[in-house]
């Protein structure tokens, strides 16, 4: 985050005179040069140096006029000329310790440490107690990045010259370096007790502290620094970053404005500045910082990566992409670039390319727990299940508090057929457990047990927008807040940067909305508090944009979890799973940490689009052959599913595929999935692939589908619905767990039991039989529209009447629960 040190970059100044003249030698040259080092003393350098020039030019063995011609010439800053000279000198006195160490010195300021350490260990060959010799050394060794052996030169100088403040400081920033950081406090210590007016070695301390997150300690450091000398930027910057650790955004920004009205042009202070106004979701104004490093150091790639993050944030994934390729290019090995080039690529619906740069990353870096769940997204979205396993449980391995891997993990139970239900509950237990652990419940609410009140509902979601879950809660949230005004409050919890059409009419819905993505956990948790919820909806479970942590520490008296997920949570402070009767059968209740709650028809309602897109006819009767079709993520059509569609196919002759999804759009997608067909004898060109397009031009995709396809276990939700608003039947199968039987939920809720198989063989039958009447499917399609939206999957109000008395009676529960637990006052205590 930016921490850094002045760093010494050079000796003080050069050795003086290696020894004492020969006062006896009266030639011209000895003359010349005893003229030169007087003149040098009066500080007449010009002069000094031309005598010099000429006792070389009379006698060029005489090694002291070379050695002091190389002094002036290093104070001069010519250090090549310097170590010309102090090369000649040892040419022709080798022994000379200081003549050694000087082309240490000239080799230092030319940027050459491993010739200067060479220089300095010759030094100290010849004179093993040469203090300004192993200092020299340990700047070199340090330069090399041997912070140890720079460590030991350095304890080496100040051992012969303890009293010396500046060597015990630096001595600390070295040790810093090399990891002894408790050693590094205590040589800074010793820095200080010789001269308490230290800035740097207070800054060097604060340093120090805040890599041992001893972060109170930090900021009096920094300001005992500040206060010494108020013109230390890098201490008002580093101040600036321990301050941003605790939390004290505010005063993290005041420190970082005022490190660059000292120093404009710092670019990791304007780097950082950025990061905070990032945090904060000031997303303006943290562009604006990153621009401002980058237009001072065009080739930073902490701020093309963090620029990348924020415009990754507002959906810029081009321009995000542009800058996470020039960090790369900047930093070929830097493992973030291209953990994001994945992370982004993966967004534009381009898996096969996240892959090679997750696996880029891993190469450069191969124990990052991000990169790994990174690659399991992308992994999963192409269907390579078992791989994204290894790599999600690599995640974990790695850093078992990851919550987004104990999503990721979870959520791919979703996908496995043969998925023992006991495993998929004990590592849902396991989060929930690690969640726990890391959250401290509630236990007591400040919510007035009157079961009969006005009661406040909040929902938690990252999707409350143009997402499936806005569609199917739209509706929902529009008839509760119209025929339960007075009796029920809406509040929501979105936890995404996204304002859209959708979120701005769920959010004129609610009494309150809050945007929560920046809040931390304890903080969120505070405001669910503050708000008085006493009942709380996830929306999530374990898919994205989730907070299943701040559940985990019980803002409200009761909550539940509900329409975004189809399996348990693990979270032991959710007292609810809403479930209908078709898709949770009671035998499967064990394999929930929650508590099953059923309304009486179904668990969803879906909100009718309002795009103007007409049903249309049969396109069979116009085509001549039957189009199947299915709009789900590739991620669901696993190899059972290919082999089950494939049988179908073959026993509809001339019949096609139609695919669509957004990852349909990306050619070495379409191949590999021609090439899985053809393994079932499916020929290319009865398939037909679409990827991502505007939701009324896919809506009107419907139009070109005869009878939709749903895959197991994980079966179409969004995409069933929709298809039947266009007058497309799915064909689903009934599965056992509550996740494989959503298609039989919204089916037999839409009126059609007969599209419900029973078994793969019952699958491929049905399949057939209503292929074979056309007749009979197009009449189903031109009534289709209607008579979903007259069945409890699309009528909001009759849904809303279900949903208001289940949350009214789980309310009662709570009250009647508070009305038996025993008073919290203390007995009375008898007197004596």
């Amino acid at each position: 985050m930016g921490l850094f040190d002045r760093f010494l970059k050079a000796p003080a100044g050069p050795a003086r005179p290696i020894e004492s003249a020969a006062a006896a030698d009266t030639s011209e040259a000895e003359r010349l040069l005893e003229e030169g080092m007087t003149l040098e003393d009066r500080g007449q350098q010009e002069e000094a140096l031309t005598r010099y020039e000429e006792a070389i030019h009379l006698k060029p063995e005489l090694a002291r006029a070379h050695f002091n011609r190389g002094n002036i010439l290093l104070d001069k800053g010519d250090a090549a000329g310097a170590l010309a000279a102090y090369e000649q000198a040892v040419k022709y006195k080798p022994d000379s310790a200081a003549a050694h160490y000087n082309i240490g010195s000239a080799h230092l300021q030319l940027g050459n440490p491993r010739e200067a350490m060479a220089a300095c260990r010759r030094a100290i060959a010849l004179k093993p107690d040469f203090t300004d010799a192993h200092v020299s050394l340990g700047m070199a060794l340090s330069q090399l990045g041997e912070s140890r052996e720079a460590t030991n030169s350095y304890k080496r100088a100040a051992e012969s010259r303890p009293d010396s403040a500046d060597l015990h400081r630096t001595l600390g920033r070295v040790m810093m370096e090399s990891g002894q950081t408790e050693e590094a406090i205590a040589s800074i210590d010793t820095a200080l007790a010789l001269n308490p007016d230290d800035a740097q070695a207070h800054h060097s301390r604060g340093i120090a502290l805040h890599g041992l997150g001893r972060f109170d300690e930090a900021i009096s450091s920094y300001r005992r620094a500040v206060g010494i000398d108020p013109g230390l930027m890098e201490a008002y910057s580093n101040l600036g970053s321990t301050l941003k650790e605790l939390g004290d955004l505010d005063e993290a920004i005041a420190c970082y404005s005022h490190a660059l009205k000292i120093n404009p042009a710092s670019v990791e202070t304007h780097h950082n500045l950025g990061l905070v106004f990032q945090e904060r979701g000031q997303l303006e104004q943290a562009t604006a910082c990153h621009q401002r490093a980058l237009d001072i150091r065009a080739g930073y790639a902490p701020a093309h990566n963090s620029l990348g993050s924020v415009l990754g944030q507002l959906g810029q994934y081009e321009k995000a992409l542009e800058h996470f390729q020039r960090a790369i290019k900047s930093e070929p090995g830097n493992a973030d670039g291209h953990l994001n080039v994945g992370i982004t690529l993966a967004m534009m619906d381009q898996p096969q390319a996240a892959i090679a740069s997750f696996r880029r990353a891993l190469s450069i870096r191969p124990d990052n727990a991000d990169t790994h769940v990174g690659l399991t997204n992308a992994l999963k979205d192409l269907g390579q299940f078992e791989s994204a396993l290894t790599s999600v449980r690599r995640a974990l391995e790695l850093d078992p508090d990851c919550a987004l891997a104990h999503n990721n993990l979870l959520f791919i139970h979703n996908y496995l057929a043969d998925q023992p239900a006991a495993v998929s509950l004990a590592d849902a237990r396991r989060f929930g457990e690690m969640a726990a652990r890391l959250a401290p419940c509630c236990t007591e609410w400040l919510n007035p047990p009157d079961a009969e009140r006005r009661l406040r509902v909040g929902f938690v979601s990252g999707d409350l927008r143009d997402h499936p879950v806005g569609y199917f809660l739209e509706g929902v949230m529009a008839a509760l807040s119209s025929q339960a005004s007075g009796r029920i409050e809406l509040f929501a919890y979105s936890n995404h940067s996204d304002d859209d059409a959708t979120s701005r009419r769920l959010q004129a819905l609610c009494k309150g909305w809050l945007a929560v993505q920046q809040l931390s956990d304890d903080a969120f948790a505070r405001r669910i508090r503050d708000d008085g919820i006493d009942i709380l909806i996830d929306l999530s479970g374990h898919t994205a944009y989730n907070r299943l942590p701040v559940f985990a520490r019980k803002p409200a008296p009761v909550q539940a979890t509900w329409l975004g997920y189809f399996a348990t949570t693990g979270v032991t402070a959710i007292d609810y799973l809403i479930a209908d009767p078709w898709t949770l059968a009671p035998d499967q209740e064990a394999h929930f940490s929650e508590k099953i709650w059923r309304l009486p028809e179904t668990r969803l309602c879906f909100t009718p689009p309002a795009s103007d897109v007409d049903v249309g006819p049969l396109p069979a009767l116009a085509n001549g052959y039957v189009t199947f079709g299915s709009f789900n993520n590739l991620s669901k059509m696993n190899d059972a599913v290919v082999a089950l569609w494939s049988r179908v196919l073959h026993a509809v002759p001339g019949s096609r595929l139609f695919l669509k999804y957004q990852q349909f759009g990306e050619a070495s997608v379409q191949q590999s999935t021609c090439e899985r067909f053809a393994a079932y004898g499916v020929a290319p060109d009865r398939l037909m692939f679409e990827g991502y397009v505007p939701r009324a031009s896919y809506l009107s995709a419907y139009q070109r589908v005869d009878i939709a396809l749903d895959p197991f276990p994980f079966p179409g939700g969004t995409t069933t619905v929709e298809g039947l608003w266009m007058g497309v039947p799915a064909l689903t199968l009934a599965g056992e767990r509550f996740l494989a039987r959503q298609g039989v939920g919204l089916l037999m809720n839409a009126g059609l039991s007969e599209w419900v198989a029973a078994d793969l063989q019952d699958y491929v039958a049905r399949a057939v039989a209503h292929a074979n009447d056309l007749q009979a499917l197009a009449a189903l399609r031109s009534g289709l529209r209607q008579q979903v939206l007259a069945s409890a999957i699309f009528d909001a109000s009759r849904f809303a009447s279900h949903f208001e008395t289940a949350l009214r009676d789980m309310w009662r529960t709570w009250c009647a629960a508070q009305a038996r637990r025993p008073s919290q006052n203390p007995p009375a205590q008898p007197l004596i």
